[in-house]
């Protein structure tokens, strides 16, 4: 198939490459890349080809739609996309029309055909975010300081009526600012980032000894449960879990209702504590992880971080810990599953659909954000990975499902696309965000 795209083609290997050409926008996601980085990966072509398993095709589904970030797919198969103005990019703007984009592929060729924004933007268009889910008719989107729900219509494609507040007064200020969510028949789930790398007294300084109590978590660093009602505020005393340095992942398991997030590690082992770590751990120090999240449930962050050599929460070194310690953190509850370091999991699905073999069913797609601060290893990351489970529990180990998103220089500032959003679409097929370049791609099997 050829198209204005680019070209979609099977290698000799077997797997799928799909390579186009696009101006790749980039976002300075970290202290580090440049604006002359950022400008020069904007303005060159940058060639790209997904690897994808034997069988499976992905395809160009929209693009140009700004900082694509979470996705949904509604039972009538409408994708709906929240959108997110960068704070760290002042050079990308989110296009006019809204923040919340619906896609609609009328024709049934594997493309949007009918695009609608809908969800105001303030002055400088950042009003937006990552978070956004489906209960029922309402579609809950992250709006900035709070989360707000839209009625959908029953046969239409964005809503007419303005939304409903559900929580207003949750902070957007320092470290973490996004709020992924996730809903389920009673509660809306919202993730509340730490504001700090490891809550230490001057963060991520040399040497700067954690503060204890860390007084952030009143406040962030753990997942907060609300009412499915408009008018609540934000309140320390709806905290559901503590603990987690930042959730970017939310997802309910479709078998037993429980909530599942993806936990971004902490960094700077080997920069601050180069006595204790020297800078290969610090690259490949601590996993990623899968948590299981139950009501009260404290999942050890700052004072703990998984350690996948060990298969175990180790005591931070802001806290007295010299990387092998495990004090307090026998206490703690550890993850379901690790990933590689610093990958940056920044969405979840659970795969409940027919098309894919039944080898995914039950699994886990997880969207790897990519890496800034592995240097000066490689980064890594900017993938789609799948992770086997049975009844929500580990029955492999992660594998890559698509790659080379990134194109030729996995930076964050000159990665061509980062993957941030996954979603099952009501026949089966696999959807992936992209906030980089604004792209959204369909993946099916045959």
């Amino acid at each position: 198939m050829v198209n204005h795209e680019g070209l979609v083609f099977m290698s000799k290997s077997g797997l799928l490459l799909i390579v186009f050409l696009s101006a790749a926008c980039g976002r300075r996601d970290q202290a580090g890349d440049t604006a002359a980085d950022s400008a020069t990966t904007r303005a060159a072509l940058s060639q790209v080809e997904l690897k994808l398993p034997p069988g499976f095709t992905a395809t160009v589904f929209a693009d140009s739609l700004g900082g694509a970030r979470h996705l949904v797919a509604a039972p009538n198969g409408t994708i709906y996309v929240n959108t997110w103005h960068s704070p760290y990019d002042s050079t990308r703007k989110t296009p006019p029309g809204g923040y919340v984009v619906a896609l609609r592929d009328t024709n049934q060729d594997g493309r949007a055909d009918v695009i609608q924004r809908f969800g105001s933007t303030n002055e400088s268009g950042s009003k937006g975010g990552t978070g956004i889910a489906l209960g029922g008719n309402k579609l809950y989107v992250e709006a900035d300081s709070e989360i707000v729900a839209y009625t959908l219509p029953a046969n239409g494609l964005v809503p007419t009526a303005e939304p409903l507040s559900i929580v207003a007064g949750i902070t957007t200020e320092g470290g973490h600012p996004m709020h992924p969510i996730a809903v389920d028949n009673r509660n809306l789930y919202v993730n509340m980032g730490s504001n700090t790398n490891a809550c230490q007294i001057k963060d991520r300084a040399p040497g700067s000894t954690g503060q204890r109590p860390c007084q952030e978590l009143k406040h962030r660093a753990g997942i907060w449960r609300f009412q499915l009602s408009n008018g609540q505020r934000f309140s320390p005393a709806n905290r559901f879990a503590t603990g987690i340095r930042n959730a970017d992942g939310l997802a309910i398991h479709p078998g037993d209702g429980t909530l599942y997030v993806t936990q971004h590690g902490r960094d700077q082992l080997a920069e601050n504590w180069p006595k204790l770590y020297s800078w290969k751990q610090g690259a490949n120090l601590p996993a990623e992880e899968l948590l299981r999240v139950e009501q009260g449930g404290d999942y050890g962050w700052p004072y703990c971080y998984y350690d996948p050599d060990l298969k175990s929460l180790v005591q931070a070194p802001e806290y007295g810990g010299n990387g092998k310690k495990i004090g307090e953190c026998a206490s703690k509850r550890g993850p379901v599953a690790a990933f590689p370091a610093h990958w940056a999991p920044l969405a979840l699905a659970f795969y409940e659909g027919s098309m894919f073999p039944g080898s995914y069913r039950g699994g886990a797609f997880i969207a790897f954000h990519g890496s800034w601060n592995r240097a000066p290893e490689p980064q890594e990351g900017y993938n789609v990975g799948f992770q086997p489970l049975s009844g929500g529990k580990p029955t492999g180990e992660l594998q890559v499902f698509a790659d080379g998103f990134a194109g030729a220089r996995k930076e964050p500032g000159l990665a061509a696309h980062r993957p941030a959003g996954v979603a099952v679409g009501p026949d089966g097929a696999l959807y992936i965000s992209d906030d980089q370049g604004g792209r959204v791609w369909r993946g099916t099997y045959k």
